[in-house]
Protein backbone atom coordinates (compact mmCIF):
# COMPACT_ATOMS: atom_id res chain seq x y z
CA UNK A 1 0.00 0.00 0.00
CA UNK A 2 1.37 3.39 -0.80
CA UNK A 3 -0.12 6.65 0.26
CA UNK A 4 1.59 10.37 -0.37
CA UNK A 5 0.85 13.42 1.73
CA UNK A 6 1.18 16.48 -0.38
CA UNK A 7 1.87 20.14 1.02
CA UNK A 8 2.62 23.35 -0.10
CA UNK A 9 6.14 24.00 1.84
CA UNK A 10 8.12 21.20 2.82
CA UNK A 11 8.70 22.49 6.57
CA UNK A 12 4.69 21.84 6.54
CA UNK A 13 4.76 18.27 6.26
CA UNK A 14 8.11 18.04 8.67
CA UNK A 15 6.81 20.18 11.46
CA UNK A 16 3.14 18.66 11.37
CA UNK A 17 2.72 15.60 9.71
CA UNK A 18 6.37 13.70 10.40
CA UNK A 19 4.29 11.77 13.27
CA UNK A 20 1.85 10.59 10.70
CA UNK A 21 4.55 9.55 8.46
CA UNK A 22 6.08 7.85 10.60
CA UNK A 23 3.36 6.16 11.73
CA UNK A 24 2.21 4.86 8.38
CA UNK A 25 5.79 3.50 7.46
CA UNK A 26 5.35 1.72 11.27
CA UNK A 27 2.31 0.34 9.17
CA UNK A 28 4.30 -1.23 6.21
CA UNK A 29 2.76 1.32 4.15
CA UNK A 30 4.85 2.95 1.32
CA UNK A 31 4.84 6.69 2.21
CA UNK A 32 5.65 9.75 -0.84
CA UNK A 33 5.64 13.24 0.28
CA UNK A 34 5.59 16.09 -1.98
CA UNK A 35 5.80 19.39 -1.50
CA UNK A 36 7.93 22.68 -3.36
CA UNK A 37 12.03 22.87 -2.82
CA UNK A 38 13.24 24.16 0.87
CA UNK A 39 15.58 22.82 3.68
CA UNK A 40 13.60 20.08 5.09
CA UNK A 41 13.05 18.25 2.17
CA UNK A 42 16.65 16.72 2.98
CA UNK A 43 15.61 16.76 6.62
CA UNK A 44 12.57 14.20 5.67
CA UNK A 45 15.04 12.16 3.15
CA UNK A 46 17.64 12.15 6.16
CA UNK A 47 15.18 10.21 8.75
CA UNK A 48 14.54 7.72 5.74
CA UNK A 49 11.20 9.35 4.24
CA UNK A 50 10.85 10.04 0.47
CA UNK A 51 9.97 13.26 -0.41
CA UNK A 52 10.02 14.69 -3.73
CA UNK A 53 10.09 18.40 -5.13
CA UNK A 54 7.38 19.51 -6.86
CA UNK A 55 6.84 22.67 -9.04
CA UNK A 56 4.45 24.48 -7.35
CA UNK A 57 4.52 28.36 -6.51
CA UNK A 58 2.33 29.01 -4.25
CA UNK A 59 1.42 32.49 -5.05
CA UNK A 60 0.92 31.85 -9.00
CA UNK A 61 -1.98 32.37 -10.56
CA UNK A 62 -0.84 32.17 -14.09
CA UNK A 63 -3.75 29.72 -15.92
CA UNK A 64 -0.67 28.51 -18.28
CA UNK A 65 1.72 27.97 -14.94
CA UNK A 66 -1.22 26.22 -13.21
CA UNK A 67 -2.17 23.98 -15.75
CA UNK A 68 1.51 23.06 -16.26
CA UNK A 69 1.37 21.69 -12.44
CA UNK A 70 -1.48 19.75 -12.60
CA UNK A 71 0.18 18.34 -15.75
CA UNK A 72 3.47 17.61 -13.48
CA UNK A 73 0.98 15.96 -10.73
CA UNK A 74 -0.72 13.52 -12.55
CA UNK A 75 2.41 12.16 -14.14
CA UNK A 76 3.92 11.88 -10.90
CA UNK A 77 0.61 9.90 -9.85
CA UNK A 78 0.46 7.61 -12.50
CA UNK A 79 4.21 7.08 -12.02
CA UNK A 80 3.94 6.52 -8.01
CA UNK A 81 0.48 4.96 -8.32
CA UNK A 82 -0.30 5.71 -4.55
CA UNK A 83 -3.54 4.30 -3.09
CA UNK A 84 -4.74 7.59 -1.42
CA UNK A 85 -3.51 10.96 -1.96
CA UNK A 86 -3.48 13.40 1.38
CA UNK A 87 -3.03 16.98 0.56
CA UNK A 88 -3.52 20.00 3.12
CA UNK A 89 -4.16 23.74 1.84
CA UNK A 90 -6.78 24.66 -0.47
CA UNK A 91 -4.53 24.58 -3.11
CA UNK A 92 -2.78 21.31 -2.64
CA UNK A 93 -5.92 19.81 -1.60
CA UNK A 94 -7.74 20.87 -4.83
CA UNK A 95 -4.83 20.15 -7.09
CA UNK A 96 -4.59 16.60 -5.51
CA UNK A 97 -7.79 15.99 -6.04
CA UNK A 98 -8.64 16.63 -9.60
CA UNK A 99 -4.96 14.98 -10.58
CA UNK A 100 -6.22 11.98 -8.50
CA UNK A 101 -9.34 12.23 -10.37
CA UNK A 102 -7.55 12.21 -13.58
CA UNK A 103 -5.00 9.84 -13.11
CA UNK A 104 -7.01 6.76 -11.63
CA UNK A 105 -6.21 7.39 -7.76
CA UNK A 106 -9.36 5.55 -6.36
CA UNK A 107 -8.82 7.72 -2.78
CA UNK A 108 -8.00 11.25 -1.72
CA UNK A 109 -8.31 14.00 1.40
CA UNK A 110 -8.34 17.25 1.16
CA UNK A 111 -7.64 18.60 4.23
CA UNK A 112 -8.24 21.92 4.37
CA UNK A 113 -6.18 23.81 7.76
CA UNK A 114 -7.55 27.74 7.04
CA UNK A 115 -9.10 29.42 4.69
CA UNK A 116 -6.41 31.00 3.26
CA UNK A 117 -6.09 34.46 1.63
CA UNK A 118 -8.58 33.86 -1.26
CA UNK A 119 -11.82 33.48 1.85
CA UNK A 120 -10.57 35.96 4.34
CA UNK A 121 -8.63 39.02 2.18
CA UNK A 122 -11.47 41.99 1.48
CA UNK A 123 -8.81 42.63 -1.40
CA UNK A 124 -9.67 42.80 -5.70
CA UNK A 125 -7.79 39.61 -6.48
CA UNK A 126 -9.30 37.54 -3.84
CA UNK A 127 -13.01 38.15 -4.10
CA UNK A 128 -12.61 37.89 -7.79
CA UNK A 129 -10.76 34.13 -7.16
CA UNK A 130 -13.44 33.23 -4.85
CA UNK A 131 -15.67 31.92 -7.51
CA UNK A 132 -13.57 30.56 -9.42
CA UNK A 133 -12.00 28.61 -6.04
CA UNK A 134 -15.44 27.61 -5.14
CA UNK A 135 -15.62 25.88 -8.55
CA UNK A 136 -12.45 23.61 -8.29
CA UNK A 137 -13.42 22.38 -4.54
CA UNK A 138 -16.93 21.24 -5.52
CA UNK A 139 -15.09 19.29 -8.27
CA UNK A 140 -12.38 18.29 -6.09
CA UNK A 141 -13.99 16.88 -3.35
CA UNK A 142 -17.16 15.19 -5.40
CA UNK A 143 -16.90 11.30 -5.44
CA UNK A 144 -17.45 8.51 -3.32
CA UNK A 145 -14.24 7.59 -1.96
CA UNK A 146 -13.65 11.99 -1.13
CA UNK A 147 -13.21 12.89 2.35
CA UNK A 148 -13.01 16.41 3.54
CA UNK A 149 -11.10 17.26 6.80
CA UNK A 150 -11.67 20.41 8.14
CA UNK A 151 -10.42 21.77 12.00
CA UNK A 152 -13.62 23.44 13.45
CA UNK A 153 -16.71 23.22 13.18
CA UNK A 154 -17.11 27.15 11.58
CA UNK A 155 -15.42 26.19 8.48
CA UNK A 156 -17.81 22.98 8.33
CA UNK A 157 -21.02 25.39 8.39
CA UNK A 158 -19.42 27.81 5.81
CA UNK A 159 -18.79 24.38 2.99
CA UNK A 160 -22.12 23.15 3.67
CA UNK A 161 -23.91 26.24 3.42
CA UNK A 162 -22.24 26.82 0.71
CA UNK A 163 -22.68 23.65 -1.20
CA UNK A 164 -19.41 22.89 -2.05
CA UNK A 165 -19.01 18.85 -0.73
CA UNK A 166 -21.69 16.37 1.37
CA UNK A 167 -22.02 16.86 4.64
CA UNK A 168 -21.62 12.66 4.81
CA UNK A 169 -17.71 13.35 3.39
CA UNK A 170 -17.04 15.76 6.40
CA UNK A 171 -14.66 14.92 8.93
CA UNK A 172 -13.68 17.48 11.77
CA UNK A 173 -10.10 16.68 13.12
CA UNK A 174 -8.56 19.45 15.37
CA UNK A 175 -5.10 20.51 14.62
CA UNK A 176 -2.49 18.25 13.55
CA UNK A 177 -1.64 17.42 16.97
CA UNK A 178 1.31 18.12 19.18
CA UNK A 179 4.15 16.27 20.78
CA UNK A 180 3.42 16.84 24.84
CA UNK A 181 7.20 15.73 25.86
CA UNK A 182 8.58 18.26 23.29
CA UNK A 183 6.05 20.95 24.36
CA UNK A 184 5.89 20.66 28.30
CA UNK A 185 5.78 23.36 30.81
CA UNK A 186 8.79 24.78 32.20
CA UNK A 187 9.11 26.19 35.86
CA UNK A 188 8.02 29.67 36.31
CA UNK A 189 9.82 32.47 37.26
CA UNK A 190 9.45 33.52 40.76
CA UNK A 191 11.14 36.86 41.16
CA UNK A 192 9.12 39.10 42.42
CA UNK A 193 7.90 42.51 39.87
CA UNK A 194 9.52 40.74 37.28
CA UNK A 195 8.19 41.87 33.33
CA UNK A 196 5.21 40.44 31.95
CA UNK A 197 6.64 38.18 28.90
CA UNK A 198 4.18 37.80 26.14
CA UNK A 199 4.41 36.51 22.60
CA UNK A 200 2.91 36.59 19.65
CA UNK A 201 4.60 33.57 16.83
CA UNK A 202 3.31 33.19 13.28
CA UNK A 203 4.03 33.90 10.18
CA UNK A 204 4.20 37.93 9.75
CA UNK A 205 0.80 38.44 7.42
CA UNK A 206 -1.36 41.28 8.22
CA UNK A 207 -4.58 38.71 9.20
CA UNK A 208 -2.90 37.28 12.04
CA UNK A 209 -3.74 40.56 14.15
CA UNK A 210 0.46 42.20 13.35
CA UNK A 211 -0.97 45.90 13.95
CA UNK A 212 -2.99 45.25 16.86
CA UNK A 213 -0.29 43.83 18.52
CA UNK A 214 2.09 46.65 17.85
CA UNK A 215 -0.65 49.16 18.88
CA UNK A 216 -1.65 47.14 21.82
CA UNK A 217 2.55 46.92 23.11
CA UNK A 218 2.41 51.18 21.99
CA UNK A 219 -0.94 51.67 24.23
CA UNK A 220 0.40 49.93 26.99
CA UNK A 221 3.79 51.53 27.46
CA UNK A 222 1.98 54.55 27.19
CA UNK A 223 0.33 53.54 30.41
CA UNK A 224 3.79 53.00 32.00
CA UNK A 225 3.78 49.06 31.94
CA UNK A 226 6.85 47.29 31.55
CA UNK A 227 5.16 44.69 29.93
CA UNK A 228 7.28 42.78 26.87
CA UNK A 229 5.88 42.20 23.90
CA UNK A 230 7.71 39.63 21.70
CA UNK A 231 6.84 38.78 17.95
CA UNK A 232 8.58 35.69 16.48
CA UNK A 233 8.46 35.01 12.62
CA UNK A 234 8.83 36.14 9.53
CA UNK A 235 7.63 37.72 6.79
CA UNK A 236 6.11 34.93 4.33
CA UNK A 237 6.48 35.83 0.05
CA UNK A 238 4.44 33.10 -0.87
CA UNK A 239 1.31 35.18 0.77
CA UNK A 240 -0.27 38.16 -0.93
CA UNK A 241 -0.83 39.23 3.04
CA UNK A 242 2.56 38.94 3.62
CA UNK A 243 3.52 42.19 5.98
CA UNK A 244 6.64 44.25 4.65
CA UNK A 245 9.42 43.85 6.88
CA UNK A 246 10.64 47.62 7.02
CA UNK A 247 7.15 48.06 8.85
CA UNK A 248 8.03 45.43 11.46
CA UNK A 249 11.62 47.08 11.72
CA UNK A 250 10.14 50.17 12.16
CA UNK A 251 8.18 48.74 15.30
CA UNK A 252 11.15 47.14 16.86
CA UNK A 253 13.46 50.22 16.49
CA UNK A 254 11.05 52.36 18.18
CA UNK A 255 10.61 50.00 21.28
CA UNK A 256 7.18 48.89 20.44
CA UNK A 257 7.67 45.31 20.25
CA UNK A 258 11.06 42.77 20.52
CA UNK A 259 11.31 41.01 16.78
CA UNK A 260 13.11 37.90 17.15
CA UNK A 261 12.80 37.13 13.65
CA UNK A 262 12.51 33.54 12.10
CA UNK A 263 13.29 30.95 15.55
CA UNK A 264 13.35 27.51 14.87
CA UNK A 265 13.61 25.79 18.46
CA UNK A 266 9.87 27.11 19.56
CA UNK A 267 9.99 24.66 22.64
CA UNK A 268 12.96 26.78 24.38
CA UNK A 269 11.30 30.22 23.04
CA UNK A 270 8.10 29.08 24.84
CA UNK A 271 9.98 28.02 27.87
CA UNK A 272 11.00 32.13 28.66
CA UNK A 273 7.48 33.33 28.05
CA UNK A 274 4.62 33.92 30.24
CA UNK A 275 1.44 34.14 27.48
CA UNK A 276 0.91 33.62 24.37
CA UNK A 277 -0.91 35.75 22.05
CA UNK A 278 -2.74 35.54 18.72
CA UNK A 279 -5.00 38.77 17.72
CA UNK A 280 -5.67 36.66 13.89
CA UNK A 281 -8.94 37.74 11.74
CA UNK A 282 -9.88 34.24 11.36
CA UNK A 283 -8.03 30.41 11.42
CA UNK A 284 -8.63 26.99 10.91
CA UNK A 285 -6.83 25.73 14.74
CA UNK A 286 -3.90 27.81 15.12
CA UNK A 287 -0.95 25.52 15.92
CA UNK A 288 0.95 28.64 18.31
CA UNK A 289 -1.89 28.49 20.55
CA UNK A 290 -1.86 24.60 21.07
CA UNK A 291 1.94 24.27 21.47
CA UNK A 292 1.60 27.37 23.96
CA UNK A 293 -1.06 26.01 25.67
CA UNK A 294 0.96 22.65 25.92
CA UNK A 295 3.74 24.47 27.37
CA UNK A 296 0.89 26.03 30.05
CA UNK A 297 0.83 29.62 28.74
CA UNK A 298 -2.50 31.27 29.41
CA UNK A 299 -3.39 32.36 25.82
CA UNK A 300 -4.92 35.29 24.83
CA UNK A 301 -6.94 35.67 20.90
CA UNK A 302 -9.92 36.69 19.37
CA UNK A 303 -13.22 35.46 18.99
CA UNK A 304 -13.25 34.19 15.53
CA UNK A 305 -13.60 30.69 13.90
CA UNK A 306 -10.60 28.77 15.11
CA UNK A 307 -8.94 30.18 17.86
CA UNK A 308 -12.68 30.38 19.94
CA UNK A 309 -12.10 26.41 19.46
CA UNK A 310 -8.44 26.22 21.05
CA UNK A 311 -9.75 29.10 23.85
CA UNK A 312 -13.03 28.58 26.29
CA UNK A 313 -13.08 32.82 27.94
CA UNK A 314 -11.47 32.60 31.61
CA UNK A 315 -11.36 28.98 31.70
CA UNK A 316 -7.52 28.48 29.70
CA UNK A 317 -7.48 31.79 28.03
CA UNK A 318 -8.81 35.09 27.69
CA UNK A 319 -10.84 35.85 24.06
CA UNK A 320 -11.57 39.38 22.51
CA UNK A 321 -13.07 40.77 19.70
CA UNK A 322 -11.07 41.00 16.48
CA UNK A 323 -9.46 43.58 15.39
CA UNK A 324 -9.78 45.68 18.63
CA UNK A 325 -6.63 46.46 19.85
CA UNK A 326 -7.87 48.24 22.86
CA UNK A 327 -9.34 45.11 23.80
CA UNK A 328 -6.54 43.54 23.43
CA UNK A 329 -4.42 45.61 25.48
CA UNK A 330 -6.32 45.01 28.23
CA UNK A 331 -6.61 41.86 28.44
CA UNK A 332 -2.71 41.62 28.15
CA UNK A 333 -3.15 43.83 31.56
CA UNK A 334 -5.67 41.94 33.47
CA UNK A 335 -2.67 39.26 33.03
CA UNK A 336 0.26 41.48 33.78
CA UNK A 337 -2.15 42.75 36.83
CA UNK A 338 -3.27 39.18 38.12
CA UNK A 339 -0.47 36.56 38.39
CA UNK A 340 -2.94 34.08 39.92
CA UNK A 341 -5.06 34.13 36.73
CA UNK A 342 -2.10 33.60 35.19
CA UNK A 343 -0.78 30.64 36.32
CA UNK A 344 -4.27 29.13 36.63
CA UNK A 345 -5.37 30.02 32.72
CA UNK A 346 -1.78 28.14 31.85
CA UNK A 347 -2.87 25.08 33.84
CA UNK A 348 -6.05 24.66 32.14
CA UNK A 349 -4.76 24.88 29.06
CA UNK A 350 -2.17 22.51 29.37
CA UNK A 351 -4.71 19.96 30.59
CA UNK A 352 -6.75 20.42 27.76
CA UNK A 353 -4.18 20.37 25.29
CA UNK A 354 -3.43 16.38 26.63
CA UNK A 355 -7.33 15.60 26.52
CA UNK A 356 -8.09 16.96 23.05
CA UNK A 357 -4.79 17.83 20.81
CA UNK A 358 -2.25 15.29 21.51
CA UNK A 359 -0.20 14.02 18.57
CA UNK A 360 -1.13 10.59 19.38
CA UNK A 361 -4.69 11.35 19.23
CA UNK A 362 -5.19 13.30 16.30
CA UNK A 363 -2.99 10.90 14.15
CA UNK A 364 -5.34 8.23 15.24
CA UNK A 365 -8.69 10.14 13.94
CA UNK A 366 -6.97 10.03 10.75
CA UNK A 367 -5.81 7.03 10.72
CA UNK A 368 -9.85 6.21 10.67
CA UNK A 369 -10.81 8.24 7.56
CA UNK A 370 -7.62 5.99 6.01
CA UNK A 371 -9.56 2.98 6.86
CA UNK A 372 -13.09 4.37 6.01
CA UNK A 373 -11.12 5.25 2.03
CA UNK A 374 -9.05 1.85 2.53
CA UNK A 375 -10.58 -0.89 4.21
CA UNK A 376 -7.00 -2.90 3.27
CA UNK A 377 -5.92 -0.31 5.79
CA UNK A 378 -3.10 -2.42 8.49
CA UNK A 379 -4.63 -2.81 11.63
CA UNK A 380 -2.96 -1.33 15.13
CA UNK A 381 -2.48 -4.80 16.20
CA UNK A 382 1.04 -5.39 16.79
CA UNK A 383 2.44 -2.40 15.83
CA UNK A 384 6.27 -2.14 16.24
CA UNK A 385 7.96 0.96 18.66
CA UNK A 386 8.21 4.25 17.50
CA UNK A 387 11.74 4.60 16.15
CA UNK A 388 13.37 6.86 18.35
CA UNK A 389 14.39 10.54 16.31
CA UNK A 390 18.22 11.70 17.50
CA UNK A 391 18.19 14.43 19.50
CA UNK A 392 20.24 16.76 16.52
CA UNK A 393 17.27 16.00 14.32
CA UNK A 394 14.95 18.44 15.73
CA UNK A 395 16.88 20.87 15.87
CA UNK A 396 14.83 23.66 14.23
CA UNK A 397 11.66 20.74 14.16
CA UNK A 398 9.36 23.03 15.30
CA UNK A 399 7.38 25.47 13.29
CA UNK A 400 9.39 28.00 11.83
CA UNK A 401 7.48 31.34 13.02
Amino acid sequence: MKILLFANTDWYLYNFRLALAQNLRRRGVEVVLASPPGPYGERLNALGLRWIAVPLQRRSLGPLREARLLFWLCRLLRRERPDLVHGFTIKCAVYASLAARVSGVPACIAAITGLGYVFTSDEARARLLRPVVRLLLRQALTGARRRLVLQNADDRALFLQARLVDAAAVRLIPSSGVDLTRFAPAPRRAEAGAPLRVLLAARLLWDKGLAEYAEAARRLRADGRRIRFLLAGAPDAGNPASADAAVIERWHAAGDIEWLGHVEDVPALLRGIDAAVLPSYREGLPRSLIEAAACGLALVTTDVPGCRDVVRDGVDGLLVPVRDAGALARAIARLDDDRALLQRLGEAARRRVAAEYAVERVNARTLEVYRELLPEFPADEALPAPAAVPAESWQGAAQPY
